[in-house]
């Protein structure tokens, strides 16, 4: 970019700090502006960014000479800060989920199409490598017609985390896996085989608090089924993706190192990693395996899209239909998935 666009960031927790704030700097953004009411984290926003002015509401935020506002706060009010970026005729990024709910996500985005405003969702492992190598597979033709993916977020926490709102809060306001891992899995799948219908779920609170452990399961139009699973308790993790086709299956163990690299201050400097970004992936037909060369992840380019978007009017990197799409299976699967708990 020639002139660097002036950014404003609502919410500097995780998501602010560590996957917004670092990817916005990568690619030549100004970030002028940072919006938290939380004493600790306006401390971590002026020692990171000496120069930009940190405030405490959001209506303060927008009144700032904005060209882009991202939502990273918490899921209990990105609607609010994404309508007022929006009623202010700012363009905005709300990371994910967009909403909590279907309503929620389709207020959005109706105020910004209403408003001929720019909008998009932060469905960033749509760059991961795992993400970038599986359409380089599909479109290859060697896994033959494919018929069944298996995605996984597993862990093994089996301990709460007091201080994580995202394990504590409600499902009403924003928290829960369901709203937290679950939308990067529909996300990408829909990305990978088109649209999709949900089949069936289950959703429970192992941990006693807001959801914890979900799978879902998706039929998409191109006849692949989906099975995703996102759960804190899991003592033995499968392999985060698997594959499977008529002439073999593709299987991905680990997330590519884009989130460690950026927790530990890393980013993608000028939009490019000058680090190994790569997952390995396997091809497996029975007992032979075949490692193959993985495309190598790069959330930067999904901010590089923006850039383009606001400056040029190409198209914003993820339609509205998607995020209306994973929020419409979302409010399903709580509805199917806790029926029998």
């Amino acid at each position: 970019m020639s002139v660097q666009l002036r950014v404003g960031i609502a919410g500097y927790g995780l998501a602010g700090r560590y996957f917004h704030a670092p990817l916005l700097k990568g690619c030549g953004f100004n970030v002028v502006a940072i919006q938290t009411s939380n004493s600790i984290r306006s401390e971590h926003a002026r020692a990171d960014f000496p120069k930009t002015k940190v405030v405490a509401t959001i209506d303060q935020l927008v009144a700032e000479k904005l060209d882009l506002v991202v939502v990273a706060s918490a899921n209990l009010v990105h609607a609010t800060h994404a309508l007022a970026a929006i009623n202010a005729g700012i363009p905005v990024v709300v990371d994910k989920p967009m909403g909590r709910s279907l309503a929620e996500t389709e207020e959005i985005v109706n105020s910004a199409a209403s408003a001929g405003i720019g909008l998009s969702t932060f469905f960033n492992r749509r760059w991961d490598s795992d993400a970038l190598t599986i359409k380089k597979v599909l479109a290859s033709g060697v896994l033959g017609e494919v018929h069944r993916l298996d995605s996984r977020f597993e862990r093994f926490r089996p301990e709460l985390n007091n201080q994580s709102w995202r394990e504590n809060m409600s499902a009403k306001d924003g928290g829960g896996q369901l709203l937290d891992l679950q939308p990067h899995l529909i996300s990408t799948a829909i990305d990978w085989f088109g649209h999709a219908e949900l089949v069936t779920a289950t959703v429970r609170s192992l941990r006693g608090e807001t959801d914890d452990d979900s799978v879902l399961v998706l039929q998409h139009k191109s006849g692949v089924i989906s099975y995703l699973s996102a759960s804190a308790i899991v003592g033995a993790p499968g392999p985060r993706i698997r594959i499977l086709g008529t002439k073999g299956a593709l299987v991905i163990n680990e997330l590519d190192p884009q989130e460690a690299l950026l927790r530990a201050g890393k980013f993608p400097e000028n939009g490019t990693w000058t680090v190994p970004t790569t997952s390995q992936a396997f091809i497996h037909r029975g007992d032979v395996v075949e490692e193959i060369e993985s495309v190598p992840g790069n959330y930067g380019h999904f901010y590089q899209a923006i850039a383009l978007a606001i400056t040029t009017g190409a198209p914003w990197p993820i339609p509205n239909s998607d995020a209306l799409l994973v929020a419409r299976i979302i409010d399903q699967a709580r509805e199917i998935g806790t029926r029998a708990f």
